[in-house]
């Protein structure tokens, strides 16, 4: 990495007094300085986005779709140094980060598929004697400019669900990246001006919350927020712009249904990985099993073992499966949710133990009950809980338990079960015969209850971030 990075407004590098330190979350060391942008220059980039926005929109769709297709071609150039980034920035293993890179090039040649296809409709109006010849004609329009703030468990790849939709559907973005994991989107911001971006349609500015909430609320040039990470943050966010278009992806404590009739041996695979790939810090990550009754030990026993086969430590190092958690504040916090839940009379079949390096070992529990906090709050951490069930039902019922409504899973070889999981779940997303944490880029995205509203996956993402607009042509003169 570089000594420093400068934030970026436009084509434009701006600095302030103030930095934000990034440090290596595997062993504390410091990595470099960003600028930390205050709310002036919040200000001058929302201008400059405004009146950049006008100008992006009168470009024809090939001109703009291309700036996406050079961007993805860039992030498959730079594929490695960008994955080396990641991990060093957010602790993330090496081989995770490669596939977040290639995601993030795979979102961008979507944008660049989508932005070309200009989506409306033709209706006729003639329903009574007064609307005959009359005919309407409906197309989207882009929002703006906008604020998109990013967590740090995907640095490059929810940055890139934030800009490639607003750029494809004509707006102009900020984002405001996670402040222990601010390069990513910086060398983002780089290759998208490298790609011929239009000056002002993209502006990467780390700072501080409490400057975000001052400037959504004193800018009339703001017309959209979409925000990522937790829920109490996303909720009093929206509070206080209740008037502009807002979108909330909140995370959750994902459930997942293993039935009595699977392949044991792949259920447990793919469910070790969904709990605890990235140490469990992703939204969508395995926190709550249940397991059908006949195949309860079975299953624990293998995913136990399974479990306790993951390699931990440095996460640049090719095989290692456990990296850090962020900080040292996280280690804190879920080990303190784990020895809750132990005194409240939750068995550890493996793993509660801190390793060095800020990593915690693969943790598995079970006997925990629908009160604490392992079970009914989203942990972000590598534990999950594994529970025995009677039936389908039992097992939506629990998962209907939680106040989060991401996405769910069930493993079955029944297709009644699998609807009834599908049409009983409350939650934005129900997956069959894989985990929760899977997710394609281009697929709806979003949840309901406490995990959010709205939609991302690019096309939905568009729709989100676009509103229609209708014309009425009277044929009668």
């Amino acid at each position: 990495m570089k000594a420093s990075y400068r934030a970026i407004i436009g084509r434009e590098f701006v600095d302030s007094d103030e930095k934000i330190e990034v440090k290596n979350p595997y062993n504390d060391s410091h990595l470099t300085y960003v600028t930390m942008a205050g709310e002036d220059l919040f200000i001058t980039a929302l201008e400059k986005a405004r009146t950049a926005q006008r100008e992006f929109i009168k470009m024809s769709l090939p001109e703009r779709s291309a700036v996406l297709l050079r961007a993805s071609e860039e992030i498959d150039r730079n594929r490695e140094h960008l994955a080396r980034i990641i991990t060093l920035e957010s602790g993330k293993p090496i081989k995770d980060a490669r596939a977040e890179v290639e995601r993030a090039a795979i979102v961008f040649r979507i944008a660049y598929s989508l932005c070309e296809e200009e989506r409306g409709e033709f209706l006729s109006l003639e329903k009574n004697p007064v609307s005959r010849r009359h005919f309407g004609i409906v197309r989207r329009f882009p929002l703006g400019a906008g604020i998109g703030i990013t967590p740090f468990n995907f640095p490059l790849n929810l940055v890139a669900h934030k800009v490639a939709p607003a750029l494809a559907s004509g707006n102009a973005i900020i984002i405001k990246p996670a402040s222990k994991t601010p390069v990513s989107a910086l060398l983002l911001a780089d290759i998208l001006n490298s790609a011929q971006l239009m000056d002002g349609m993209l502006s990467v500015l780390p700072s501080k919350s409490e400057v975000v909430e001052r400037v959504i609320t004193r800018s009339d040039s703001l017309k959209f927020l979409t925000f990522t990470g937790s829920a109490s943050v996303g909720w009093h966010l929206k509070s206080l712009v209740p008037k502009k278009k807002v979108l909330l992806e909140l995370g959750g404590n994902a459930g997942l249904i293993i039935d009595r009739d699977v392949d044991i041996e792949y259920a447990v695979k793919r469910s070790v990985y969904g709990a605890f790939a990235y140490s469990g810090q992703i939204c969508i990550s395995v926190q709550r099993i249940f397991v059908h009754r006949e195949v309860f030990d079975r299953f624990l026993d293998a995913f136990v073992l399974a479990a306790e086969g993951l390699k931990a430590g440095d996460p640049l190092s090719e095989n290692v499966d456990i990296g850090p958690v962020i900080d040292r504040q996280s280690v804190e916090r879920i080990m303190t949710i784990i020895d809750e839940a132990k005194k409240g009379g939750a068995k550890v079949l493996t793993g509660g133990e801190v390793m060095e390096n800020n990593i915690i070992k693969p943790t598995v529990l079970t006997d925990t009950k629908p009160d604490m906090r392992v079970y009914a709050e989203e942990v972000f951490g590598p534990v999950v809980t594994i529970e025995r069930i009677d039936s389908i039902n039992e097992g939506i019922e629990r998962i209907n338990s939680s106040i989060y409504g991401l996405q769910a899973g069930i493993f079955t070889n029944n297709i009644k079960n699998a609807f009834m999981a599908y049409e009983g779940i409350e939650a934005g997303g129900v997956v069959v015969n894989n985990i929760p944490t899977f997710r394609s880029d281009n697929m709806p995205y979003g949840g309901v209850k406490e995990s959010g509203f709205g939609r991302e996956g690019v096309r939905y993402a568009m729709e989100e971030l676009t509103e229609p607009r209708l014309l009425v042509l009277n044929l009668n003169v």
